[in-house]
């Protein structure tokens, strides 16, 4: 997967202290990974980046809304999301993203890229479950939920079951049971 410039942080001229950045998500974004769960983002994320002397903390939030097809209807809609998270970033000898708060990068590196962790972030928190919010409420109208209407089961009949014959050969077996 090819590097999105924009994503890349290089701290090594930054001063101490808090950063400011802001990114503006969209579809293209998810383009880059391959991810194409929803046709369309509109995902506002604000990453804090606070240097210290020996390691960086990036904190990140997002809000927007993404636009997802229902599960019950078909219908597309835009789902609202927000969701937030944290990272550490520490040197050392090797390169290390095997834990999902903590970053290690080589010693002499001078960039940083946030771009996984702003996709991993947002694709996590989109719910599995994607309902209509005119489903919830009652005010959307459209063929599936009218189809569901149909055939939704309005009475239960007690249906009586009638003794039937039992085959005389149960009988005998049941006979053995209880003969001793």
């Amino acid at each position: 997967m090819k590097k999105m410039n924009e994503y890349l942080i290089p701290f090594v001229g930054l001063k101490l202290g808090k950063h400011q950045f802001e990114y503006q998500i969209d579809k293209s974004f998810f383009d880059h990974f391959e991810y194409d769960d929803f046709e369309n983002a509109n995902i506002q994320v604000d990453l804090v980046l606070e240097k210290k002397s020996l390691m960086l903390e990036l904190h990140f939030k997002h809000t927007g809304t993404v636009y997802v097809p229902c599960d019950l209807t078909g219908e597309m809609f835009d789902l609202p999301i927000q969701g937030s998270g944290n990272v550490v970033v520490q040197f050392g000898d090797e390169f290390n993203n095997e834990n999902e708060e903590l970053l290690i990068l080589p010693h002499g590196e001078h960039q940083v890229d946030v771009s996984q962790y702003i996709y991993e972030m947002i694709a996590l928190s989109v719910p599995l479950k994607r309902v209509h919010p005119g489903v919830q409420d009652g005010t959307l109208k459209s063929a599936a939920l009218e189809k569901l209407s149909e055939l939704e089961v309005t009475e239960v009949k007690e249906e009586v079951e009638e003794e039937k014959e039992i085959d005389p050969r149960w009988d005998k077996l049941k006979q053995l049971l209880t003969d001793k």
